[in-house]
């Protein structure tokens, strides 16, 4: 069964197009290195009545939005070794530095898929 590292953050506004392009970069890196799917998703109806809205989860403030991300696998070995190559991959260098974001209130984990339809 395939298996899922996801993300949760907050992101500026005024940050997105950074973040957008960092993504695009880090999206090509790991679909080389096997990756199955690369998704970042933007919030945009987030004013939910039911659960904890992401915007609270995620501690966003005024003028931030929630970006809902989640990379596909074909295994958690597969992560781990497509994850060890993304990290030897020159083109990371490109994204490091300041992250358009504050990596303090993202949420990251790796997930067993439990129903797939």
């Amino acid at each position: 069964m395939a298996y899922v590292d996801g993300f949760v953050l907050a992101v500026p506004k005024k940050n997105l197009a950074a973040y957008t392009r960092m993504s695009r970069t880090a999206g090509k890196v790991w679909m080389k290195h096997g990756a199955l799917e690369y998704r970042e998703c933007a919030g945009d109806d987030l004013k939910t009545k039911m659960g904890m809205p992401f915007p609270r989860l995620t501690k966003a403030k005024a003028g931030e939005t929630v970006v809902f991300s989640w990379i596909v696998y074909k295994s958690r070995a597969h992560r781990d070794r497509v994850n060890a190559n993304v990290m030897k991959d020159p083109r990371m260098n490109s994204i490091k530095g300041p992250m358009p974001f504050d990596m303090k209130r993202m949420a990251y984990g790796g997930f067993k898929i439990i129903v797939s339809l």
